[in-house]
């Protein structure tokens, strides 16, 4: 009943969802591409002799972290066709560059009845798995139409998410009913998730799966970043940032650089429809800066690296001697710290990480992270890892090795995974499994 009410909801909505749409193809040339799949069309059908598995990621984020999981499938079931469907183009382009022709990607169409219909018509999956939290309910309530089991991989439910999702209880119990098995990241998402009316046998604690990424490979037209801004200079990495924070990021760099002539802040905005907004406020305070886009190193003078591209951000952590993790000095939510701590750098971080508290909380606990407020304590934290860099070492190296003892979910969510594959069902699953403990079971 409560879908009912959801989907009448959504086709009332449909002429504001069509501008938005028009406004979003207008403006943004890379919502282009196959642009009319999120209607529900143009879905080449899957080859029926090879069982097909889909897996929905939302973004980069969900697919950096499946690209185990994917190429464990890949190995194990090599006559499997794979479907990997996103939301963004950012995680379409990650999927083509990560896998290339080896897997089939759409992009998901709306939630609406005959829409992810023909969707699930033309690939007609075997098994379905959704990364974290994407839960749509004529998705999966397509799904348990067609008796195709649902794994909800990754799973986790922030603070803040729950405190919106609890309102809606009932329309989440009937979403949930529709999930085979959710593999959670920690017992605090596993908790949210029975709280929210899913059955406790079927939920498991197996970990997060970005603890198990794997390093993109570097290609030797990869740049050879120290040689291009100096090998000697100190190198601090923003990566993630959001509108506002890269302000207090500026006022943080003129304190260093008082004392630090040297230093080259590397910026990396989120979104790549910022990177215009950004270069602007660099002109208007004239600062200068070298754009990655232009093919441009930063000269000593220049004490600002733009990053105006795209995909390189895990490569630049690793030439970095220190990183800020965005959407932190802004109410967002905090971005994932791991890329860069797996790189064995020290990080600083906003107190707005709802996302992502237990590892943050985590890291600091394990001394590889300081959170900060506003850009003196920013340039405060800056300058202590400067003054003693043996220091900043240390704690990269506590985070590196605290990262390597949480390895380890991508085989804990394969043994949830495989009997779906092979057809035993459901005996994977549940009750929740209390074998992880301490901090690898609570991070998220």
């Amino acid at each position: 009943m409560l879908r009912r009410l959801y989907t009448l909801l959504l086709i009332l909505g449909l002429p504001l969802l069509g501008v938005l749409l028009a406004w979003r193809l207008w403006h943004r040339p890379e919502y282009r591409d196959r642009w009319w799949q999120r209607l529900g069309l143009g879905f080449a059908p899957v080859p029926r002799e090879r069982p097909c598995l889909w897996l929905h990621a939302v973004s980069v984020g969900e697919v950096v972290a499946a690209t185990p999981l994917v190429k464990r499938l890949q190995s194990r079931y090599p006559n499997w066709t794979i479907v990997v469907t996103t939301l963004t183009p950012t995680g379409a382009e990650r999927v083509r560059r990560t896998f290339g022709d080896a897997v089939t990607h759409y992009y998901l169409p709306l939630d609406l009845p005959w829409m992810v219909d023909r969707l699930l018509g033309r690939i007609a999956p075997r098994a379905a798995i959704v990364m974290e939290t994407e839960l749509w309910p004529n998705l999966l309530a397509a799904c348990g139409r067609r008796d195709v089991p649902v794994v909800l991989a990754n799973a986790r439910i922030s603070e803040r998410s729950f405190r919106h999702y609890r309102r809606l209880r009932p329309l989440m119990a009937e979403l949930l009913s529709e999930v085979s098995c959710a593999a959670a990241q920690g017992k605090a998402d596993a908790e949210r998730l029975a709280a929210l009316g899913m059955a406790r046998s079927a939920i498991r604690v197996t970990g997060n799966l970005k603890f198990d990424r794997e390093r993109r490979a570097v290609g030797a037209e990869a740049p050879d970043w120290r040689s291009g801004w100096g090998a000697t200079r100190p190198v601090w990495v923003a990566g993630s940032t959001h509108e506002g924070e890269e302000a207090l990021l500026l006022d943080a760099l003129a304190i260093l650089r008082a004392r630090w002539p040297d230093l080259l802040l590397v910026l990396v905005p989120r979104h790549p429809q910022r990177f215009e907004a950004v270069r602007a406020l660099l002109d208007a305070r004239g600062i200068a800066y070298a754009r990655r886009s232009a093919q441009q190193w930063p000269t000593a003078a220049m004490p600002v690296f733009l990053i105006d591209t795209m995909g390189e951000l895990g490569m630049l952590y690793e030439a970095a001697d220190f990183a800020f993790i965005g959407g932190s000095l802004v109410p967002v939510g905090g971005h994932n710290a791991l890329e860069a701590v797996d790189h064995g750098v020290p990080v600083l971080t906003g107190p707005a990480v709802s996302n992502f508290r237990e590892i943050y909380a985590a890291l600091r606990e394990e001394g590889a992270a300081v959170m900060v407020d506003d850009a003196a304590s920013l340039a405060q934290g800056i300058d202590t890892w400067l003054t003693d860099p043996q220091a900043a070492g240390r704690a990269g190296a506590r985070g590196q090795r605290w990262m390597a003892e949480n390895r380890g979910a991508v085989d804990r969510l394969w043994e949830v995974i495989e009997p779906y594959l092979a057809g035993t069902g459901p005996a994977a699953c549940g009750p929740v499994d209390e074998r992880l403990s301490g901090r690898p079971a609570e991070a998220q």
